[in-house]
């Protein structure tokens, strides 16, 4: 069984600043990607931002130079600094990982259960 506990959402004004952080427990081998994605109402989910296990990252063009993805490997913890939110990133954010469970030969996507993030005045 593997777990991924998002925490870190809430209400911000527009302009302020968010982080929210994700950590995955279970029988977990190896983590690949780690991630996050974000749904807003009536829309389709959406990649957020990712980080490789070589630190590699992508961003989506709609939060390039305001959000941040960062992993500590050791907690196998994602994390997500955002700063200047405005009220279109508004959403459900959802944690990603790829990883390997034990007894497991393939890697697989898991999910988090989401956590809200509000911008608004």
């Amino acid at each position: 069984q593997v777990h991924l506990v998002e925490s870190g959402g809430g209400l911000v004004q527009p302009g302020g600043s968010l982080r929210l952080s994700c950590a995955a427990s279970g029988s977990i081998v190896s983590i690949n990607s780690m991630g996050w994605y974000r749904q807003a109402p009536g829309k389709q989910r959406e990649l957020v931002a990712i980080i490789t296990n070589g630190a590699g990252t992508n961003y989506s063009d709609s939060v390039k130079g305001r959000f941040t993805v960062s992993r500590d490997n050791a907690k196998k913890t994602v994390y997500l600094q955002m700063d200047g939110l405005k009220p279109e990133d508004t959403a459900v954010y959802y944690c990603n990982a790829v990883l390997r469970r034990m007894l497991s030969l393939r890697y697989s996507d898991h999910w988090g259960q989401g956590t809200q993030v509000t911008v608004s005045p």
